[in-house]
């Protein structure tokens, strides 16, 4: 049985615990509390250590996945939640572009803690004000090489696309 160490990270409500949530096949383990100011009001509750699930991919592989805090405050997950990872998911809210820099800073952050296989999920493409993937890339500054994948977090199917495109380059890196 081979098993993958996945991270997916990103700003704070980006969809991190979500896209977690929808394609593990056990309950999330999540460490969110309520949140306390009225400044992050976005939503009632944050992870303040870290989101875990897991999903089998078939019978000799399966996929842990560790969600990250979005929040500064807690970055001193990241790094310990980085340790042996084989790839990660930047979880980017479409939506929001006032936290796109933000996603760009753990970005590089996360390719500084390894030279793993990433790519960044376009999340909240079924919002009116979502930003298309093709304009996301400019004002994230991509690499044209970098896979940026539309998604939604709470549909089953944009989830597994995002984390097969993980696998796939996690393995050509492995065969390499």
């Amino acid at each position: 049985m081979q098993t993958v160490k996945m991270v997916v990270t990103g700003p704070f409500s980006s969809g991190k615990t979500q896209f977690i949530g929808t394609i593990s096949e056990i309950e999330v383990v999540k460490t969110e509390r309520k949140i306390s100011s009225d400044a992050e009001r976005i939503k009632d509750a944050t992870t303040v250590a870290m989101d875990f699930g897991r999903i089998t991919v078939d019978s000799d592989l399966v996929l842990y996945l560790f969600g990250t805090p979005g929040q500064k405050r807690f970055d001193f997950m990241w790094e310990i939640l980085s340790e042996g990872m084989l790839g990660f998911v930047v979880m980017v809210d479409s939506s929001r572009p006032e936290t796109f820099r933000e996603a760009k800073s753990i970005l590089e952050t996360f390719r500084a803690y390894a030279p793993t296989p990433y790519v960044v999920a376009a999340n909240k493409q079924d919002h009116a004000e979502a930003w298309a993937p093709d304009d996301l890339r400019i004002a994230l500054r991509l690499d044209p090489a970098v896979k940026l994948l539309p998604c939604v977090a709470t549909d089953r199917e944009s989830v597994k696309s995002v984390l097969l495109e993980l696998l796939y380059s996690i393995l050509a890196e492995m065969e390499a």
